[in-house]
């Protein structure tokens, strides 16, 4: 089967510029490998703002480590962050919603996933605007740019209330890692994948389409005007909800699969070249 194409036309109308709701993930998606922002997306973001549209940051990343990117981008308003499971005001520095993962079913949930595939090493966000990442022996960050704090045991991870849990295996791919955890875990969490390395366990039922809709709903806005940006199979939930859901080159092929349009990569500013058609 031929790979596919690197950029691809829309397949149903993008929404009107008027009003429209700009969200993009973070990570393989806005953000370069590097962790930074080109001038060119910058760029692109200010001119869809300064025509009416509201950008909104729907991460995976837990708010305290979304901080700084958010002072990058100007941004005073809302972000959707911890896959969904935190809409912070980065001007109130304040959580507007939270909710957090019961320390004891996810405590469980490992130990249904470690029966299935031998021993897996875990992390977990910690809620709340100053909430640490702690990492148990064994885990590698995925992203080493980010700080994380290394415990002794595993019981030390749940000493504070968690928004979510990370898990890593030595052997299987992210892919077999995620399948055998959703069947194992069932309804005691929400498994999701959002990156290399980076299989998630959040609260039942939350996902990033749900923090989506709750920030979009407090700026009065709707899915009808939305387009989404996104790399992951996180990403779905959040294309599902927008009218327009816009899959990098570099995006998993699930991703892909149900994607209105395919865009260039993060690397070459595939968020820009959509929104400068967009907002001439």
């Amino acid at each position: 089967m031929a790979a596919p194409p690197a950029y691809s036309a829309p397949r149903s109308s993008p929404v009107s510029p008027a009003r429209s709701l700009v969200a993009t993930d973070l990570d393989g998606t806005l953000l370069r490998g590097d962790d930074t922002l080109s001038d060119r997306s910058l760029a692109a973001l200010a001119r869809a703002e300064r025509a009416g549209a509201r950008h909104l940051v729907v991460t995976g990343r837990p708010a305290p480590r979304v901080r700084p990117l958010l002072d990058d981008l100007g941004c005073t308003g809302l972000a959707v962050c911890g896959q969904g499971a935190q809409v912070y005001d980065a001007g109130a520095h304040r959580l507007l919603w939270s909710v957090t993962l019961d320390r004891e079913l996810a405590e469980t949930a490992l130990g249904k996933i470690e029966a299935e595939v031998g021993e897996v090493y875990a992390a977990v966000d910690q809620d709340g605007v100053d909430g640490l990442t702690l990492i148990e022996p064994g885990y590698r960050m995925p992203h080493p740019t980010l700080p994380a704090v290394r415990v002794r045991r595993r019981d030390d991870l749940w000493r504070e209330p968690i928004s979510k849990v990370l898990v890593r295996h030595h052997a299987l791919s992210d892919d077999e890692l995620a399948a055998t955890a959703r069947a194992a875990v069932g309804s005691l969490a929400t498994v999701t994948m959002s990156g290399p390395g980076t299989v998630e366990l959040q609260p039942c039922g939350v996902t990033k389409a749900t923090g989506l809709a709750l920030a979009a709903d407090h700026l009065g806005l709707g899915a009808e005007r939305a387009i989404a940006f996104g790399d992951m199979p996180n990403d779905i939930p959040m294309f599902d909800w927008a009218a327009h859901g816009v899959a990098m080159a570099n995006a998993h092929p699930e991703l892909k699969a149900v994607a209105d349009e395919i865009t260039l990569s993060n690397e070459d500013d595939g968020i820009a070249v959509v929104l400068e058609r967009l907002f001439p």
